[in-house]
């Protein structure tokens, strides 16, 4: 379908998010170059570090160990994700996956495996797909870097305006991990589309510190 997609763009071409240009893709180059990038600091306190990584004082509240995001959930960001995930326009995920793959740089390590966060079934059989899976999958097909399904959705709780401590609560039991013996000893990266509170991240690598994962870390396209 992603196929067929990227032909039909051709035929009848997508509107830029961010322009209104006529193009091929969902954001122009311009509005591309145009999107502020994060700078490397970590994901809880917003404190300057090395290749995103959670700084000490943070490390003693969460399983993450590194977390990468590409730019903020403003403006023409924000457009194309909400494109992407709820009006399905399925390219704007390659698109964002090809913006991320430059980050995979800070999480160079022979274990590595990409995972994604499962989305909840009832929010998969509405859209059709799991945009966190065609992320993670076209991340690690243009990056080769391994891929895997780690992560099980065990519920339905939907975080969208809730705090963090109300997501913390509706996410205690969410996730399960799936094959074992591809998470002991691996540093596992997490990919996801937005980074709001980092509840779902952070109940998402404790379960896979839990499995026997060596290192947790996560990549995502926009931070909030």
């Amino acid at each position: 379908m992603l196929m067929l997609e990227r032909i039909i763009s051709v035929i009848a071409p997508h509107t830029c998010v961010g322009c209104g240009a006529e193009e091929d893709i969902l954001l122009c180059e311009g509005c591309r170059e145009s999107l502020a990038r994060q700078p490397s600091r970590c994901y809880r306190c917003k404190a300057a570090t090395e290749d995103f990584a959670v700084c000490k004082t943070c490390r003693r509240h969460t399983a993450l160990r590194a977390v990468a995001a590409f730019t903020r959930h403003t403006d023409a960001a924000k457009e194309l994700l909400h494109h992407a995930k709820y009006e399905r326009a399925r390219s704007g995920l390659l698109e964002m996956a090809g913006m991320m793959a430059p980050l995979l740089r800070a999480f160079e390590d022979d274990d590595i495996v990409l995972t994604y966060i499962p989305t909840a079934s009832s929010r998969v059989r509405a859209r059709g797909y799991d945009h966190a899976r065609i992320i993670c999958r076209e991340l690690a097909r243009s990056s080769d870097v391994p891929v895997a399904t780690l992560l099980a959705r065990a519920g339905q709780a939907h975080q969208v305006g809730s705090n963090r401590a109300q997501r913390m609560r509706q996410l205690e039991d969410a996730f399960r991990p799936v094959h074992a013996d591809k998470i002991r000893g691996r540093h596992i990266v997490l990919v996801d589309d937005v980074l709001t509170t980092g509840a779902t991240l952070e109940i998402a690598a404790r379960e896979l510190r839990r499995a026997g994962a060596k290192r947790v870390s996560a990549i995502v396209f926009a931070q909030a």
